[in-house]
C-alpha cells in the first residue's frame, strides 16, 4: 500500500488503516509535520472524534466579521478550535501505526507514475493500491496539469506573529482584497493572520502585510498555498485521490483540513475493503468516486456563493449578510448545514479497534481489477 503525501489526508487514510495488517508505505518530501500551510482550524468536534486533543490550542464560539460598514457577531452552534499543525501529525501518525510493523513514512519527491509505479528522486516504488493525497497540482495524474492563474484555484497567504487574542475574526471587506476575505486567529501565544482570494491572479502579500500592520502586527512567519475550489475526480486509472489533489477543498470558506480528513477517512475506508477481501480494487475505486462525486451539489452552491460574494464586495449587500448572520437563528441553521457536508460523527470507530485480516488470507488475495 502506497500513499503519496504525509498531511491531513494521508494521513488520514493511513489511520483507517491501522490494524489491518496491510503494510502501508507514505511519502512526502518533508518530514512529518513541516510546511504548515494553512491557519490549521476546524470544528471542535473533529477535534474530539480524532482524539488529538492534545494539539489544541484555543476553542472558539462564535465569530466576528467586519465590513467596510459594520461589525458582526455570529453565534456557532458548535465551537470551532486552532491547533498546532506538527503536534496534530504526530498524533495522527501515532494512531496510523507510528513507523511500527504496518506504517513506515520516508522521505521522497514524488515526480510521477506509469501504471502503478510511483518515481521518486529516491527510485521507482510500485504498489497495487496508491493513494494521492499530495495537493493541488495532482502529481500522479496523467492528465493535462492545472496551473495558476488559469486555473480553478483560490490564493491564500498568513503571517503568524507572536501574540494572543480572544476572537476569532474575519474581513470581507476590498480595501483588503477584492474578491475574498481576510481573518485573523488566535492560537494561544500566536496569531494567524492572513488574506485569501478567489481570483488566483490577484496578488496577496501586499494586503496581508497591510491587515496584520492594521492590528499592530509585524509580518513574521510567512505562509501560503494555492487553495482548488472545484472537485476534481477522484479516482483515475486505478488511482485514488484526496483532499486537495481531489479538489476537496471547501469553495466560499476555502476549508479544506476538514475534508481533507473525511474524505481520507473513506479512502482508507475503501482501501480496508480491499484488503479485507470484501471488494475488488476496481469496485473500492468506483465506490470512493461515487462517494466523492456525491458531494457535488453541495460543492457547487459553495462555489456559486463564492461568485456570488466575490461579485458584491464593494457594496452594501455584503454587509446586508453580515447583518442577517446576528440572528442566532440563521448562523445556527447555516452553520449546522455547513458542518454537516462533513460532520465529525464520520470518523466512527478508531480502526484500532477492529479486526486485523488473518495473515493466509492478505496473502492469497489478488489485489485486481
Amino acid at each position: 500500500m502506497l500513499v503519496c503525501g504525509a498531511s491531513f489526508a494521508g494521513l488520514a487514510v493511513a489511520r483507517e488503516l491501522a490494524g489491518s495488517g496491510a503494510k502501508v508505505l507514505l511519502l512526502d518530501r518533508y518530514e512529518l509535520g513541516e510546511r504548515q500551510t494553512s491557519a490549521c482550524a476546524m470544528p471542535t468536534g473533529w477535534v474530539d472524534a480524532l482524539e488529538v486533543g492534545g494539539s489544541e490550542r484555543q476553542r472558539f464560539d462564535k465569530l466576528v466579521a467586519h465590513t467596510p460598514y459594520r461589525t458582526s457577531h455570529w453565534s456557532l452552534p458548535w465551537l470551532y478550535s486552532t491547533f498546532d499543525y506538527r503536534e496534530l501529525c504526530a498524533l495522527l501518525w501515532d494512531q496510523a501505526g507510528a513507523g511500527g510493523t504496518e506504517s513506515e513514512l520516508e522521505i521522497a519527491t514524488v515526480t510521477g507514475r506509469e501504471g502503478f509505479t510511483v518515481h521518486t528522486d529516491r527510485g521507482d516504488v510500485s504498489a497495487p493500491l496508491i493513494v494521492d493525497a499530495l495537493g493541488w497540482r495532482r502529481v500522479l495524474s496523467n492528465a493535462a496539469p492545472i496551473q495558476p492563474p488559469n486555473a480553478t484555484l483560490s490564493r491564500g497567504l498568513e503571517v503568524h506573529p507572536a501574540g494572543a487574542g480572544e476572537e476569532m475574526e474575519l474581513w470581507i471587506d476590498h480595501r483588503y482584497i477584492r474578491s475574498g476575505y481576510s481573518w485573523s486567529f488566535p492560537a494561544h501565544d500566536e496569531l494567524r493572520v492572513g488574506v485569501g482570494s478567489f481570483w488566483p491572479e490577484h496578488h496577496v502579500k501586499e494586503p496581508t502585510v497591510r491587515l496584520a500592520r492594521d492590528q499592530g502586527l509585524p509580518a513574521d512567519g510567512y505562509q501560503g498555498n494555492w487553495i482548488p475550489h472545484k472537485l476534481r475526480a477522484a479516482v483515475e486509472d486505478g488511482v485514488f485521490f484526496t483532499g486537495d489533489s481531489a479538489g476537496h477543498c471547501l469553495p466560499l470558506t476555502a476549508e479544506g483540513i476538514r475534508t481533507a480528513l473525511y474524505f481520507g477517512l473513506a479512502c482508507g475506508r475503501e482501501l480496508r475493503s480491499v484488503l479485507d477481501g470484501r471488494v475488488t480494487r476496481a469496485q473500492a475505486l468506483a465506490r470512493y468516486g461515487a462517494f466523492s462525486a456525491g458531494h457535488g451539489r453541495k460543492y457547487d452552491s459553495l462555489f456559486k456563493l463564492q461568485r456570488a460574494i466575490g461579485r458584491m464586495t464593494p457594496s452594501r449587500a455584503v454587509t446586508a449578510l453580515a447583518l442577517a448572520f446576528e440572528s442566532r437563528r440563521v448562523s445556527h441553521w447555516a452553520f449546522e448545514h455547513y458542518l454537516a457536508i462533513a460532520p465529525p460523527t464520520f470518523v466512527g470507530v478508531r480502526p484500532s479497534t477492529l479486526g486485523r485480516t488473518p495473515p493466509a488470507r492478505r496473502a492469497a488475495m489478488a489485489v485486481t481489477g
